[in-house]
């Protein structure tokens, strides 16, 4: 099987390294030339996890998302869902037919307010049972240091989302594979959006205890708004049962809410210090997937209608000019 990568930045080229250092031959796409002939002639990203170098000879590196769907079987989506309905919009309906898509995608495609999975079939009659999530916890930091970390593989048949993973476990990658395509997608979304109010509470002096009993009511907020969804897109019994405390769920938010490899957390923190939204986004020069899908679960739960007050407030101070001194405050009040 062929494996394809679109995206090169810092979890995209983890990607590659876990897939090539398994020896396994890769085409891999690049928006700027300049980077991908870097790679070419140095081995190695030169704007991202510069210390990995890779064996060049397995990868087949070019600018044309085309190239890299046509010549593969596998095509894993790594890029910010900001960005992903430019590159796919840009493509002929068919060309997904008769492949798999795995998305490494942590965010709600903020023009749309959809998962990845719904874009597809509106725009490319692309069915579920072809499609495949790649999620942590996981940061590309410890990937590049070979630190052992664990991947969760979803897909509406474990199966198949099973031979998928094969091709990236390794002695510093172990693979764990779960059937809650939707809710997997859903958690990676939220805890974008906690572990960025954790950044704005550590911002504004808030302690190591507050923080603790905070990602607590985070958790609990994900399973109730987890167990309605369910109770609106499903009637399987297999999807009551869900452990909302494993790896792809609770493991995730926890390692993204405290860890200093965060985005999310390093955003909220200059907002918490009074940076403005887009004065952090200078700074960061980096995408915190959690802005965009603060606004998106917001949107979305209006449909939903879960008691989500903690990512209501983190909304609010982001979106609505709530200063995030008051939002904590406000905050502060719920907490159990």
């Amino acid at each position: 099987m062929q494996i394809g990568l679109i995206g090169s930045g810092s979890w995209a080229t983890a990607i590659a390294k876990i897939l090539t250092d398994n020896n396994n031959s890769l085409y891999w796409h690049f928006r700027n030339s300049n980077s991908l002939q870097h790679l070419q002639q140095r081995k190695h990203n030169p704007h991202y996890l510069s210390s990995i170098y890779f064996n060049t000879s397995l990868l087949n590196l070019t600018t044309t998302v085309t190239e890299v769907i046509t010549n593969s079987d596998i095509i894993i989506i790594a890029v910010p869902s900001a960005y992903i309905e430019n590159i796919l919009e840009q493509l002929p309906t068919h060309i997904f037919e008769h492949k798999k898509i795995v998305s490494a995608i942590k965010g709600i495609l903020p023009n749309s307010n959809q998962l990845l999975n719904d874009y597809l079939e509106k725009h490319f009659n692309f069915q579920l049972e072809n499609y495949f999530t790649l999620l942590g916890p996981c940061h590309a930091e410890e990937v590049a240091a070979e630190k052992l970390s664990y991947l969760t593989f979803s897909g509406i048949d474990e199966i198949k989302a099973l031979s998928i993973a094969t091709f990236f476990k390794s002695d510093y990658i172990n693979v764990v594979t779960n059937h809650d395509i939707i809710g997997v997608q859903y958690a990676a979304v939220l805890k974008n959006i906690y572990a960025l109010g954790a950044g704005i509470a550590h911002g504004l002096d808030y302690g190591d205890n507050f923080l603790s009993v905070y990602i607590a009511n985070c958790a609990h907020e994900m399973g109730i708004f987890f167990r309605k969804l369910i109770w609106l897109k499903e009637n399987e019994e297999s999807y009551k049962n869900l452990n909302y405390a494993a790896s792809v769920y609770l493991g995730d938010l926890l390692v993204t809410c405290y860890s200093l490899y965060s985005r999310n957390r390093t955003f909220g923190n200059m907002i918490g210090k009074g940076y403005s939204v887009k004065a952090a986004q200078l700074e960061m020069n980096m995408v915190a997937e959690g802005y965009n899908a603060s606004k998106c679960i917001y949107t979305i739960n209006q449909s939903v209608n879960a008691e989500i007050p903690i990512a209501t407030i983190i909304y609010e101070i982001l979106w609505e000019q709530v200063s995030a001194e008051e939002g904590f405050k406000k905050m502060e009040k719920l907490m159990v």
